[in-house]
């Protein structure tokens, strides 16, 4: 007998929505000036992990959350300790006499990456509730409550164990990327005589990207998105799949070249503004989506893989979120983004600077060795038992 076999002894298994099983909340706005960077409790407002810390909550620990809105919509996390849950995340409030809460989170972890493929919005991703409450959920022994936990239970040990594994290897990885920001911060920082403060005004001019119905989307030329910048600190062709149908006009107004400098224009959360992505390729024909901010050099003064790095940096991202409007969504512009000063140090500095923070930049992120590799592994690992264990195969009797 398989191990399913056994542990189902006979019972069957049926796939219910899960909606008859969890109530599903959404977090409260929470006031700009309630947030810092220390705090009680950590606050999460949609994004992969948390925007800042504050001195209230609005949950205990052990609770599931999904980000509801932004680059990072149908993403799912576990919470240990108490939180405030902000407007764009949800909570899950299980039925705990039907369902174990760690089974819920691990059935939902199995179907992030769909729900991540859910998010409407050409702009600004978001996710709605009936593409959570609506998921099919397999409930072992279904008639029998007290049999149907003490098998949910079982299986939640046996993925908890793979999910402990991932966590103390990322906790390391952790270390060494703090290690990592570390030296970008050092490295960033200047003494008066060996950099210029300039404003971005100074070095760049700013342009807000094409607006088009839904209709022009999905065919045409190439678009700058706002998840390739999200994502991706330095872009290229590769990286840029979007496509949308454009004129001539739109192509000379819009268009994109190697060294342009892209920013996050609004977002639902507040740690998602002005992230910043530099163009390193030359594409033809290629505009940038209307939720973004191209900054064009107009010196020879910066290195574009600098300006990658620089703008990442803690100094630059807080000047950048403070600076940012914020009312129900955060929003920066090209005339609050060139009143911000960076250090401008020689173009012989810069490549210094480049050249040892690429280093680091491939020891941290590498799929292909070190911790990096090993939690890949591990995942990989956890994935293989989540399917197989949730998926119940054999006994996939749908509602």
């Amino acid at each position: 007998m398989s191990f399913l076999d056994k542990l189902l002894d006979g019972g069957n298994v049926e796939w219910m929505p899960l909606g008859k099983f969890i109530k599903l909340e959404k977090g409260k706005q929470l006031n700009k000036e309630l947030l810092s960077e220390s705090g009680l409790y950590p606050a999460y407002n949609g994004g992969i992990s948390f925007s800042g810390y504050c001195d209230i909550y609005n949950y205990d620990g052990n609770k599931t959350i999904i980000s509801q809105g932004g680059a990072s919509a149908g993403f799912v996390n576990f919470i240990t300790t108490k939180f405030y849950a902000n407007a764009h995340c949800y909570v899950i409030i299980p039925n705990v006499e039907k369902v174990d809460n760690k089974f819920i989170y691990h059935l939902l972890k199995l179907n992030q990456k769909r729900l991540m493929t859910k998010q409407h919005g050409a702009g600004i991703p978001a996710l709605k509730t009936n593409e959570i409450l609506n998921i099919l959920i397999p409930i072992p022994c279904p008639e029998n409550p007290k049999k149907s936990l003490e098998i949910q239970q079982k299986i939640v040990i046996i993925l908890d164990t793979f999910t402990e594994l991932t966590a103390e290897l990322t906790a390391e990885l952790t270390a060494r990327k703090q290690q990592y920001n570390y030296y970008r911060e050092q490295l960033l920082t200047f003494e008066e005589e060996k950099a210029e403060w300039k404003s971005l005004g100074e070095l760049f001019e700013f342009k807000n990207g094409i607006n088009k119905g839904k209709e022009f989307f999905g065919k045409g030329e190439t678009i700058v998105n706002y998840t390739d910048v999200f994502k991706n600190k330095k872009l290229f062709a590769e990286n840029i799949k979007g496509k949308v149908e454009t004129n001539a006009s739109d192509r000379v107004r819009f268009n994109c070249k190697k060294g342009d400098v892209f920013f996050t224009r609004t977002s639902e959360t507040r740690d998602e503004i002005g992230y910043a992505s530099v163009l390193l390729s030359d594409i033809s024909n290629c505009v940038f989506s209307g939720f973004l901010i191209r900054a064009r050099p107009i010196t020879n003064m910066l290195l574009p893989e600098y300006c990658s790095y620089c703008f990442s940096s803690t100094v630059i991202r807080n000047k950048i979120i403070t600076s940012s409007n914020m009312t129900t969504r955060v929003t920066t512009t090209g005339t609050i983004l060139s009143k911000i000063k960076i250090p401008v140090p020689s173009i012989k500095e810069q490549e210094r600077i480049v050249f040892i923070l690429d280093k680091f930049d491939t020891l941290t992120t590498s799929i292909s060795e070190g911790l990096p590799k090993e939690i890949e592994l591990r995942k990989k690992q956890y994935e293989y038992y989540r399917d197989l264990l949730l998926t119940f195969p054999n006994y996939s009797i749908e509602a």
